[in-house]
């Protein structure tokens, strides 16, 4: 088993997470990039971005945030050598236990409906599907 801890980012953490996105994220468009959106994250709420730590190296992270309505959970990566030990449920049941604290009563997130092993994932850590149809605009 691997031990590890959940911290909050700092900026030393910076390429460990990038390179950890790239992995995890091949396909992701470019405004996911950790070069965008850590940035972005580090603006509002940077206690919600956190990263599971081992030896001194990221091997997780997960970034959430909460508008006072509604929690989201994004970027949930663990790196491929380090996954199906537990990394990525601790880091949701640590990003559920801070969006508890700020006073959220409800968590959503977005999986990609080909993605039946990811969805599965958060299943099982109680997560249901919701016949919703997901809608977004990009600013420019």
């Amino acid at each position: 088993m691997t031990t590890f801890s959940i911290d909050r980012y700092r900026a030393a953490h910076f390429a460990d997470v990038a390179a950890l996105w790239r992995e995890a994220f091949p396909d992701d468009p470019p405004w996911n990039a950790a070069e965008v959106a850590i940035p972005a994250k580090l603006a509002v709420q940077p206690e919600l971005l956190l990263v599971a730590l081992h030896g001194g190296r990221v091997i997780g992270s997960i970034m959430a945030g909460y508008d006072g309505h509604r929690g989201w959970l994004y970027a949930v990566a663990v790196r491929i050598s380090h996954r199906r030990r537990g990394i990525g449920a601790a880091l949701v049941r640590a990003a559920e236990e801070r969006l508890h604290a700020l006073g959220c009563r409800k968590i959503n997130l977005q999986v990609r409906a080909t993605n039946r092993v990811v969805a599965a994932f958060y299943e099982g850590l109680g997560y249901a599907i919701e016949e919703r149809v997901s809608l977004g605009k990009r600013l420019t």
